[in-house]
């Protein structure tokens, strides 16, 4: 996957099937199930693969207890499908995870154990595990760090884990093996429509050249998640808000605060959200908020006042108590829920059920969704995208496809940090074989190398700091001021690889800096 034969490959093809913009999951999702049916795809992503919602989720892969209590048992039902699918194809980044309940109350047990049993009821043959009741002795052997006083019981339900960016590149990967061709940092700067005002293509800016270019397509996609608004600025005569954005943000922890394979979830926090406690690269990640945001950004910043209630809802459940000098990082993420019809309705009441909007001038738009039911999402926009008459009928085969990598792994390959790469591990170690500088450990305190610096430039498409320790290595999620103390050496390595001079060392080195500072809490930063 590499970007120079990508943007040739652009610049040779007169005309694509399917043209999308976005480079998320629901946009790279949808690159892949058009290209495994045969057509001509292309996909333009403005900055970098899951730069943005895609890269922050709570890395679950799940069906939504929280929508079973609300009734919305076929979203669900679909979810849990999904879930299995993802563990079965994209084997070596999902794994099953199970989770912990505490009851402080007698009834608590009995309760979610019941609609467990449902949940797993609705999963069917792509059931993780069984849901069970377990005993206040149990719950504290599970949970060495969970809050005693006051516990009566606990119950454990399966569900799934991954990480999400990894996951992006690795569909990119999928999506490129099957003949689709991909750019990030290529930015749609206009729709180009023809006389009848029906969209026929899209104007793009090379974002490190400043090249602009053309590109010609039967069906344009817009799957640009909490910035779709402003492509349909481009778009629209009048305009419409299509999508609000829901903040959520996360904390990262030592894993000292929860030493223990499985997860806590509680189930109603004091403003009746959700809370999860999830190991996650050897460390724990604690989350999330809902809140809804006026403006978005690239960069969301967390709040304070969501940054307090994380850290008081875990000092509640956790007997170990973690403050702000115990933050290794914490990072926002905007969910891109589809516009509800009547103004001041709360985040819990916008759909999570993706919402797929055909204009008049034939742009098709995907708004809504999360990452479990990424690949349902592109299923259901190319199947639209079939019939509304642009495209000859193909059969979507994505059910039964491997995603790039894919390897069944065991809680033993998981204690090789290298298991996230699957199929590419020998790779990675030939690597360091070839080049036995790239053994050198990335920072003092973690097992990356930097033979996986160089994979991610030369394999995955890899153009920034940024690129490289939040989304290939996920360093700048897991501890942030760790990320900022090895930016020098990977910047250099990135000028070394695609031939950048020491003025932009620098520019990358000061433009991380500035980034970093957001995954800081205020005084650290």
């Amino acid at each position: 996957m590499k970007l120079s034969e990508q943007l040739t490959k652009a610049k040779q093809t007169p005309e694509w099937d399917v043209i999308i913009i976005g480079g998320g999951a629901s946009g790279l999702g949808t690159a892949l199930d058009a290209a495994s049916r045969g057509y001509k795809t292309i996909l333009v992503e403005a900055v970098d693969f899951a730069k943005g919602t895609s890269s922050r989720s709570t890395k679950l892969v799940h069906g939504g207890v929280r929508y079973l209590e609300q009734g919305n048992i076929s979203l669900v039902r679909e979810a849990l499908k999904e879930r299995g699918l993802m563990a079965k194809n994209a084997a070596h980044l999902v794994k099953n995870q199970s989770f912990v309940i505490p009851n402080y109350n007698w009834w608590g047990g009995y309760f979610y154990t019941i609609g467990l049993k449902i949940y797993d009821l609705l999963a069917g043959r792509l059931s993780l595990g069984k849901s069970e009741y377990i005993s206040k002795k149990k719950t504290i052997e599970l949970l060495p760090t969970v809050q005693q006083k006051g516990l009566v019981s606990g119950v454990i339900y399966q569900d799934g884990q991954f990480d999400d960016s990894r996951l992006a590149i690795n569909i990119a990967q999928t999506a490129i093996e099957h003949g689709a061709c991909l750019l990030n940092y290529a930015k749609v700067v206009n729709l180009i429509k023809d006389n009848n005002n029906i969209v026929t293509g899209v104007s793009v800016k090379n974002q490190e050249s400043g090249e602009l270019f053309d590109l010609k397509g039967k069906v344009i996609i817009n799957a640009t998640g909490v910035f779709t608004n402003a492509i349909m600025k481009l778009n629209d005569t009048v305009y419409k808000k299509y999508i609000v954005p829901s903040q959520g943000i996360h904390l990262v922890f030592d894993k000292s605060f929860l030493p223990s394979d499985y997860a806590l979830m509680i189930p109603k926090t004091s403003d009746g959200r959700v809370l999860f406690a999830v190991p996650w690269h050897d460390k724990i990640v604690v989350g999330t908020t809902d809140t809804l945001i006026k403006s978005h950004s690239l960069e969301p910043i967390a709040l304070e006042k969501e940054i307090a209630f994380v850290l008081e809802t875990a000092q509640r459940f956790l007997a170990k108590k973690p403050t702000r000098a115990d933050v290794l990082s914490v990072f926002a993420g905007l969910r891109p829920l589809a516009a509800p019809e009547k103004e001041g309705k709360s985040t819990k009441e916008v759909s999570r059920s993706h919402k797929i909007i055909v204009s008049e001038t034939g742009l098709i738009t995907i708004t809504g969704g999360k990452w479990t039911t990424y690949r349902k999402i592109a299923e259901d926009i190319i199947d639209k995208a079939i019939t509304v008459g642009k495209l000859p009928t193909k059969e979507c085969k994505t059910e039964h496809i491997a995603i790039h990598g894919n390897l069944k792994t065991n809680t033993q390959d998981r204690a090789n940090h290298l298991y996230i790469y699957g199929t590419d591990i020998p790779k990675i170690i030939a690597l360091q074989k070839e080049d036995p500088r790239l053994k050198e450990k990335l920072h003092p305190d973690y097992e990356y190398t930097m033979a996986e610096v160089v994979w991610a430039i030369r394999y995955e498409m890899a153009r920034t700091i940024d690129d490289i320790l939040s989304r290939r290595v996920r360093l700048l999620f897991l501890d942030a001021r760790a990320a900022v103390a090895v930016a020098d050496k990977v910047a250099k390595e990135l000028a070394k690889e695609l031939g950048h001079n020491d003025e932009w060392v620098e520019n990358q080195i000061t433009t991380f800096k500035t980034l970093a500072k957001g995954f800081l809490l205020a005084e650290y930063q």
